[in-house]
């Protein structure tokens, strides 16, 4: 039996990985135009972390977090997100001492047992960024700033932002217990578990994409109606910000996201063109993470971007990395020559490619046509012993005679790319 990858764990193949790379390095670009810095965290961590950070009744602690009982027996987990690693190596670290305002932003995979669907697998990845030390809606709206700017960087017009806010420890109680009385006179068109989650987290009913459950919850109460007057000044804010900036958003009342830790400003960038996957990045405050971690009263606020959803909108966008030159020979005797040129241009920053194997002068330009090389060169006889050889830009069949050279060669490609 052929050895195949696990079930919703993929390949990247090279053709695919170009995109990767973009938005990888888009997101460096942005994120550290804006005072972020890199961290990179274990993809391994205790369970206790995820249990105390996202909640032990949500979906991803009761059904899709990868634990297991190591050799030492500690019950150890595969992250299935990122904030809560970030933040557990900034209280470890003491990072707080030195600036309790930390940019901190991080890149990779994460892991959770869910059905594999397109933009969905078992192994994941996130590009993510946190603020910590800040409880003021500036801080919020230079995050949505920031998100919104990566997709325009990257050529996206899609997707768009909404938000909205969860409130506070002091005003979520409260709707909460409205919520839970709308939804106790409609349990029998709620699915199984949004009546399991009824007692312990009736927002998660509002993000069911169950028709029934959708239905039930049409008209229930707004989470806007019944913030505090801090969090409904906080909101407010962020608002007047994101017009400030004229950053375009819209407000969805019935926005929840689906880790406990949340607080005041959520947020989702939503595209249509994804079918059910419409989230490709989302996150929000979560004041009260980072003391629940056993680290001080500091607030904090973050998102996260799915990395294959995002590759999936630039899908009709080639980001393949091209050779500038493919070197060609005549004959067995001329490959010295071409090898030493070809050594001294990859030395020189040039991308070049030349024939490995001795194939016919017609294979190797077909060779140079199907790697979509920008010049191609044939050194022959005549070439070595002349010392000069001609440089033949592919698109338009344009010939230009250059010294046999690093120098000579260089200077006709540098010159088309300036």
């Amino acid at each position: 039996m052929a050895l195949t990858a696990v079930k919703g764990f993929n390949d990247i193949l090279p053709g695919e990985s170009g995109r990767w790379q973009h938005i990888e390095q888009t997101a460096r670009r942005v994120f550290e135009l804006n005072g972020f810095g890199e961290i990179r965290v274990p993809v391994l961590e205790k369970t206790e972390l995820f249990c105390r950070s996202i909640g032990d009744t949500t979906d991803i602690v009761e059904k899709e977090m990868y634990t297991f009982v190591d050799k030492g027996e500690n019950s150890v987990t595969l992250r299935p997100e990122g904030t809560a690693g970030v933040m557990r190596a900034f209280i470890e670290h003491k990072m707080y001492t030195q600036d309790p305002v930390a940019k901190l932003y991080y890149l990779g995979p994460m892991f959770r047992y869910e059905r594999p669907q397109k933009g969905r697998y078992r192994q994941f990845h996130q590009i993510g960024a946190e603020i910590t030390g800040v409880n003021d809606p500036l801080a919020d709206a230079q995050v949505l700033n920031m998100l919104t700017s990566f997709f325009r960087e990257i050529g996206l017009s899609e997707p768009t932002l909404q938000i909205n806010s969860l409130g506070c420890p002091e005003c979520r109680p409260a709707y909460r217990a409205a919520l839970r009385s709308y939804l106790d006179e409609r349990m029998e068109h709620l699915c199984e578990d949004c009546r399991r989650r009824f007692a312990t987290n009736p927002l998660r009913t509002l993000d069911c994409k169950v028709p029934g459950c959708v239905a039930a919850t049409a008209g229930a109460p707004s989470v806007l109606e019944h913030l505090c007057s801090g969090c409904d000044d906080h909101f407010a804010s962020v608002c007047r910000y994101l017009k400030i900036s004229s950053t375009p958003y819209s407000i969805n009342a019935r926005m929840v996201r689906g880790l406990d830790y949340y607080t005041r400003t959520t947020f989702e960038m939503v595209t249509g063109l994804l079918g059910s996957q419409s989230a490709v990045a989302a996150g929000g405050r979560y004041d009260g993470l980072i003391s629940q971690l056993g680290g001080p009263a500091i607030p904090g606020i973050g998102f996260a971007m799915g990395v294959e959803r995002i590759a999936l909108l630039l899908n009709e966008q080639d980001f393949t990395t091209h050779p500038d030159l493919f070197i060609a020979t005549m004959g067995e005797g001329e490959r010295d020559t071409a090898f030493s040129l070809f050594d001294g241009l990859l030395k020189s920053g040039i991308r070049v490619e030349m024939d490995y194997e001795g194939k016919s002068l017609k294979s190797q330009m077909r060779r140079a046509d199907k790697l979509k090389a920008s010049y191609s060169l044939v050194i022959g006889e005549n070439e070595v012993a002349s010392g000069r050889a001609t440089v033949k830009r592919m698109i338009d069949g344009r010939q230009t005679e250059a010294p046999l050279s690093v120098a000579g060669v260089q200077s006709i490609i540098r010159r088309s790319e300036g």
